[in-house]
């Protein structure tokens, strides 16, 4: 997901809210909490209920590290950069159009930190908060957050949720609950994933383009602007075309690289490579597939489930080589995360949905009182 000048400028001046709870639950020595199943490790932090590791076999039977991060914990909440690594933003996740949306008759003001436009409900997201662990055993985890109204500008009314992630066979599982219980309220969210299934130890290339991504029920796409911010406008993605990961299996995510328009694809006024927009999932069945990213170096080849109406792809194309790789990952002429090197994929509502009354998932993207936000997603890991 792009962050702008503007947002980092914002960033400056945010302030990470300290831990304010007691747990009675603790990290490893490494600071970390790891979870684990056959074929499956898993590893997190309280800083925005992050996934800081996740190990998976490869076609030579080693574990790898297939997720962005950083070694260095404290980190996290230093990095002016805030990529959203692997964690959840909200309680609105994505743009709000404007800075501004109208709820009941009433206009809210939200904060602008993406170039005129809202990007994750703004500088205090949830990806700033410490969570609270609530529950841990072996093979899951759960943290919780206490959201306060107006916490994040214009978003009013306490929101409480929670996360738990779970492991078994080779599967990582991710729930999402929240209510709102004074008053209605925005709330879309999603777990801000970013994957390099070669752990950056290909010694052909560190890109993401000699990946394969399949979207097969997600011809359609949403129309966005030079900011990244949807226009209203739903298009269909042709055959062949440099949106279309439907019309075949094993499409190599860089196969439309030597398109000129590739460069300026995802907005910019031309500067963002490949992708950074919004594919809606059409008539899937439950329980299916709705993308699976593969790597031929590893052997690799992770499936998404999910219960969203869609999915955000980013190519990483702000990336610019500052980021340090973890000890996991990377070979000794490969140590940074450079451009177009990763692909981040967040299972979401409708972005701005809730200033588009046109496409129906304005309800959707509100909570009040008396009603429960779901939210459910796995990935699968196995071999090609």
């Amino acid at each position: 997901m792009k962050l702008s000048t503007l947002f980092f400028a914002a960033l400056a001046e945010a302030i990470v809210l300290p831990r304010t709870y007691e747990t009675t639950f603790s990290p490893g020595p490494d600071g970390k909490y790891t979870i684990s199943a056959p074929g499956i490790k898993a590893q997190f932090i309280e800083y925005g209920a992050t996934l800081t590791n996740l190990f998976v076999k490869d076609k030579n039977g080693n574990d790898i590290d297939v997720v962005l991060g950083y070694d260095d914990l404290d980190w996290y909440p230093k990095d002016p950069g805030h990529p959203v690594y692997n964690s959840i933003p909200g309680r609105y996740v994505n743009r709000i159009g404007k800075a501004k949306y109208t709820l009941d008759g009433n206009e809210y003001i939200t904060q602008d930190n993406d170039g005129g436009n809202t990007l994750h409900s703004g500088t205090n997201n949830w990806s700033f908060r410490y969570w609270n662990v609530t529950a841990f055993t072996p093979e899951s985890i759960t943290f919780s957050i206490s959201d306060a109204s107006n916490s994040s500008l214009g978003m009013l009314g306490r929101v409480d949720s929670s996360v738990t992630y779970s492991v078994t066979n080779s599967t990582w599982n991710i729930k999402i609950t929240a209510s709102s219980p004074e008053q209605r309220t925005p709330v879309m969210l999603t777990q801000h994933t970013y994957f390099n299934l070669d752990a950056y130890k290909n010694p052909a290339t560190d890109l993401i383009w000699d990946h394969t991504l399949y979207l097969p029920y997600s011809s359609r796409y949403l129309e966005a602007d030079q900011g990244a911010l949807p226009t209203g406008k739903i298009l269909t993605a042709a055959p062949g075309s440099i949106n279309d990961f439907a019309s075949s299996p094993n499409v190599p995510f860089g196969h439309s690289k030597n398109d000129p328009k590739f460069q300026g694809n995802c907005g910019a006024n031309g500067v963002c490579e490949g992708y950074n927009g919004y594919w809606l999932i059409d008539d899937a069945p439950k329980g299916a597939v709705v993308l699976t990213l593969a790597s031929p170096f590893s052997g690799v080849k992770a499936d998404l489930r999910t219960d969203q109406p869609g999915i955000v792809l980013y190519s990483c194309s702000w990336m610019d080589g500052s980021a340090v790789l973890k000890k996991t990952q990377g070979l000794s002429d490969k140590q940074r995360v450079v451009k177009s090197s990763c692909l981040a994929v967040e299972a979401q509502d409708y972005p701005d949905g809730i200033n588009r009354p046109e496409w129906g998932r304005t309800e959707a993207q509100i909570l009040g009182p008396d009603e429960t936000y779901n939210w459910e997603s796995s990935w699968t890991f196995s071999l090609l």
